[in-house]
């Protein structure tokens, strides 16, 4: 959108400081996360731009730190437990999340709001703090499961991070969804049960195909928390539970590997193609309610 021609000096000099001071937060936050992409593909074991990689020598630049993180036994086994913990826990925020909008978007709820704000807490409460209260409450739950059904600590463990990392990522389900219910025609559910169809099939074949990019939506953002998350899964996970934000923070505490700098790349572009993803469903959740143009 361009200035009209009849816009005065001052709404002028706003236009262009507006978007210069945009560009510059942007370089600000973007940056850093550039700098790391060059640097793994660096041919030498160090953290800093050789003279061979300002000069673009092809030389300069090497495959290696890839070829270590897809090769080395410990960041591949923590690969397969971010794999096997992430997806488990964003089906368990879809469905709680999901069902949880959907009864807080109904106006005879009471104590909506108030629920409403316990249930999106854990984006509000400092993550450290949020980490401790699960360190204790998983600790006496993973002590029960041990002693009363004789699972493995191995197994408890997994079961504890998979229930917190749900528990982090139901508040963006909750918001995604509810944003898309705000627009829903709930003539619509009335409409099908006049029609004979009970609340499940109503559900499944009116509400969820309306609703359904709001819910992807959330569980791409609860997939991205529970896949990068590290402060939980350091005070209530164990060595065999180690994910690969926690592989990538013991690394840069015990060993620096430029490796971390391949696998963060790597992060880059999943985050990019999840975002990519939750950027198509927001504008077909608009086209589908009217809210945009197709």
């Amino acid at each position: 959108m361009s200035l009209p021609a009849y816009a005065s000096t001052g709404q002028r000099v706003w236009y262009y400081s507006f978007r210069v001071i945009c560009g510059l937060i942007f370089a600000f936050l973007i940056i850093p996360i550039l700098v790391i992409i060059p640097l793994s593909f660096n041919a030498t074991d160090f953290f800093t731009f050789t003279p061979e990689m300002l000069r673009l020598d092809p030389e300069g630049y090497s495959l290696k730190h890839y070829e270590d993180f897809f090769t080395d036994d410990g960041w591949q086994a923590a690969l397969r437990n971010s794999f096997i913990i992430a997806p488990i826990a964003t089906i368990l925020a879809v469905v709680f999340g999901t069902l949880a909008a959907i009864g807080l978007s109904q106006s005879h709820v009471p104590f909506r709001r108030a629920i409403m704000a316990i249930l999106i807490s854990p984006m509000i409460v400092p993550l450290i703090i949020s980490a401790t209260g699960m360190f204790f409450f998983y600790s006496a739950m993973g002590n029960f499961l041990e002693d009363t059904f004789g699972l493995s600590q191995d197994f408890v463990g997994y079961i504890k991070i998979i229930l917190a990392h749900a528990a982090l990522g139901i508040p963006f389900v909750i918001i995604t969804v509810t944003a898309t219910l705000v627009g829903f025609d709930h003539s619509l559910t009335r409409a099908a049960a006049n029609m004979g169809a009970n609340p499940v099939t109503t559900f499944f074949k009116v509400q969820m195909p309306l609703i359904l990019p709001g819910v992807i939506s959330g569980g791409l953002f609860a997939f991205i928390t529970s896949f990068d998350e590290v402060v939980v899964v350091i005070f209530i996970g164990s060595a065999s539970q180690q994910t690969l934000p926690w592989q990538m923070f013991t690394g840069l505490r015990e060993q620096i590997s430029p490796t971390i700098l391949a696998v963060a790349t790597i992060l880059v572009v999943i985050s990019i193609l999840l975002l990519t993803t939750v950027e198509l469903l927001r504008r077909r959740s608009e086209r589908l309610r009217g809210m945009s143009p197709g």
